[in-house]
């Protein structure tokens, strides 16, 4: 079968997918149907091709995953915030009359800003704090940097354990096992129907969970030949390498989600096994929400039927 990019991420009792230059975002309502949303989202790369350029193209990748993925995250949670409702209603009006009707975006914004600030403080700068403690007893600088990096990929892991031990992130990690399961069920050609999908395995090599494992990988070998002498300069090289850092690991999940090479699949074994964290088995219902994203953005019955002709 030829390559099928279609891409996407879990969100509130549902799943996002993207396809080219749209995306769906399906989600099973509290009344058990089954609603979908589809958006047009033209990449910034498409309007400037230099950033089509690789490296350019996994920061730019990077940045509008974040977006499109906290616009997606807020759609699925608008059905369940009932019991906020009037709270949230009133912030709203004050939100919107402070900001000319802006308010949305605005609000997205600042969220995003905290979100990401939270996660460079705790992924990025607090492993570097903790190593630098170890100067008092080490001497050797690529100790320090080894148990840097050792540091960044445990908070990770304790974080990752940690959240998923809450009910609702539960359900959230079901419904990254259906996305990965129906992505696996397309690429291998077969028709989308809950009974196929639930056959495949809910790992998938092109994952953002790999993809946040390979950049805390890369991170620390960018840091083992990247060497500055004062503290505020250690934190802030850090800080501006991390987009380099994002689009050399985009570029790594993209040659292994296209390649079948074995030294490329060893490399991506860890962030395989770290999905059997991120991902669970989901159910049936589940597995339709993720048909019904899918479909939203892409007609696989066209597809699959133009394929097989292909191939008689």
């Amino acid at each position: 079968m030829s390559a099928v990019r279609i891409g996407g991420q879990a969100v509130m009792e549902g799943v996002m997918m993207k396809n080219m230059n749209r995306y769906a975002v399906s989600v099973r309502k509290p009344n058990g149907e089954i609603e979908t949303k589809v958006e047009d989202c033209i990449s910034f790369s498409e309007k400037h091709p230099m950033f089509q350029l690789p490296i350019l193209r996994g920061m730019v990748n990077f940045a509008e995953s974040m977006v499109i993925g906290m616009k997606t995250l807020n759609y699925s949670a608008s059905f369940f915030e009932e019991d906020e409702e009037e709270e949230l209603g009133k912030l709203d009006e004050i939100v919107e009359k402070l900001f000319s009707g802006k308010g949305e975006k605005i609000m997205m914004g600042i969220v995003m800003i905290i979100s990401f600030a939270v996660s460079i403080g705790l992924f990025m700068v607090l492993p570097y704090l903790v190593s630098e403690v170890l100067r008092n007893w080490v001497e050797n600088q690529y100790v320090i940097l080894l148990a840097e990096g050792l540091v960044r990929v445990g908070i990770f892991l304790g974080y990752i354990v940690l959240i998923s031990k809450m009910e609702d992130i539960k359900r959230v990690f079901m419904y990254h096992g259906a996305e990965h399961k129906t992505i696996n069920c397309l690429e291998a050609g077969e028709d989308l129907i809950p009974e196929n999908v639930m056959k495949y395995t809910r790992l998938h090599k092109r994952c953002g969970t790999s993809f946040l494992f390979i950049v805390m990988i890369i991170s620390m070998v960018f840091f083992f030949f990247i060497r500055v002498d004062t503290i505020w300069l250690r934190v802030v090289s850090r800080l501006l390498l991390l987009p380099v850092v994002a689009g050399v690991s985009y570029e790594f999940i993209r040659a292994a989600g296209n390649s079948d090479n074995k030294i490329i699949y060893m490399l991506s074994k860890p962030g395989l096994y770290l999905q059997k964290l991120t991902t669970k088995e989901p159910d049936i219902s589940m597995i339709e929400v993720a048909i019904a994203s899918v479909e939203g953005v892409f007609d696989w019955r066209e597809y699959l039927k133009k394929e097989r002709n292909n191939h008689e």
